[in-house]
């Protein structure tokens, strides 16, 4: 079966934008920027930024060093793009992934933000899993709880 194209002038479905050729394009989807989906990542990103630059900070002997400096604005805006695409992702998920996916992004951030003071690497593994349990749980059950 054929579609035949719109003819120029006719009536068209309101809010959908019209190509050059006349005919309708998806809607693009834009970033609200009060959405708490994307300023909250963007607060947590200069928080934790600051926090990786504060401890890799102490762990120097108290000098402010250019490493730590930018190991706290890499370490942030990682942190940042990566909140931002789970909140934006997430939705999409089930219970299970999306919990999965906050808790590998929990344990991962934790568990490195652990390791720069300068314990062992299985103390910091052991404190990111037992982090990532705890939010991978309760993200699940949150989810579980409000899906339709």
């Amino acid at each position: 079966m054929t579609h035949a194209a719109p003819a120029p002038g006719a009536p068209r479905t309101p809010g959908t934008p019209r190509t050059a050729a006349g005919r309708h394009r998806a809607p693009r989807a834009t970033i609200d920027p009060r959405a708490s989906g994307t300023w909250i990542p963007v607060l947590a990103g200069i928080v934790y930024g600051f926090w990786i630059a504060g401890i890799s900070r102490d762990a120097a002997g108290y000098q402010v060093t250019g490493w730590n400096i930018l190991l706290g604005f890499v370490s942030g805006i990682l942190f940042a793009a990566v909140a931002f695409g789970l909140h934006r992702a997430a939705p999409a998920l089930r219970a299970g992934p999306r919990a999965l996916a906050w808790a590998v992004f929990a344990g991962l951030a934790f568990g490195f933000c652990y390791s720069q003071t300068g314990h062992s690497v299985l103390r910091s593994s052991g404190i990111a899993l037992a982090v990532a349990f705890g939010v991978g749980a309760t993200v699940y059950y949150h989810t579980y709880v409000n899906e339709d």
